[in-house]
């Protein structure tokens, strides 16, 4: 895997260990010589990314629509950054640079992000892995939804497999690597 793209909150949260994990994840991507592919933002989970990894000697790519330059807080120091038109090719181009996906908590945004990537995989849009970053059981309520949308009949039981849940950096990219 040589790009993943990360979904992030734009906020940190509350709790220290959202900080805390999400440097550790910085610190392996980089470490395993896999680009960053992100929103582009400085602010929150997402700037905390991007700046491990830069920190960390590795690469960021960040995906910004023209309309969020003012809104957004944009990373000044990311290795590349690219200008889209809509969010829409935002999400586009970052699947496209992307040989896998990780959510790491965040709000609706990363939400819409997240259960996009999943239902084009779903459909056979792509194949690449996707992963739940389960930070501090974050993502366990989400989970369970999608248990309970299971065994009520909405969603295919082998749909179970289009994502990893892990708690940690270094199960998270072995498994993914394993589902490539």
């Amino acid at each position: 895997m040589e790009r993943i793209c990360v979904f992030a909150g734009s906020s940190a949260g509350n709790d220290p260990i959202f900080i805390e994990k999400t440097k550790a994840l910085g610190k392996k991507l980089a470490a395993k010589d896999i680009e960053l592919v992100y929103g582009g933002a400085k602010s929150g989970l997402m700037g905390v990314l991007a700046d491990q990894v830069l920190d960390s000697g590795g690469k960021v790519t960040g995906i910004m629509p023209s309309h969020l330059f003012e809104k957004e807080i944009v990373h000044p120091n990311i290795t590349e950054m690219i200008e889209v038109g809509t969010m829409h090719e935002r999400k586009a181009k970052m699947s496209e640079l992307a040989d896998g996906f990780i959510a790491l908590p965040g709000g609706f945004g990363t939400f819409e992000e997240l259960f996009e990537t999943v239902s084009w995989a779903q459909i056979g849009l792509h194949t690449k892995p996707l992963a739940l970053y389960n930070i501090a059981e974050y993502y366990t309520p989400l989970v369970q939804l999608i248990e309970h949308a299971i065994k009520a009949g909405f969603v295919p039981e082998d749909n179970r497999e289009l994502f990893i849940d892990a708690k940690d950096p270094s199960s998270l990219l072995n498994d993914m690597e394993q589902k490539k």
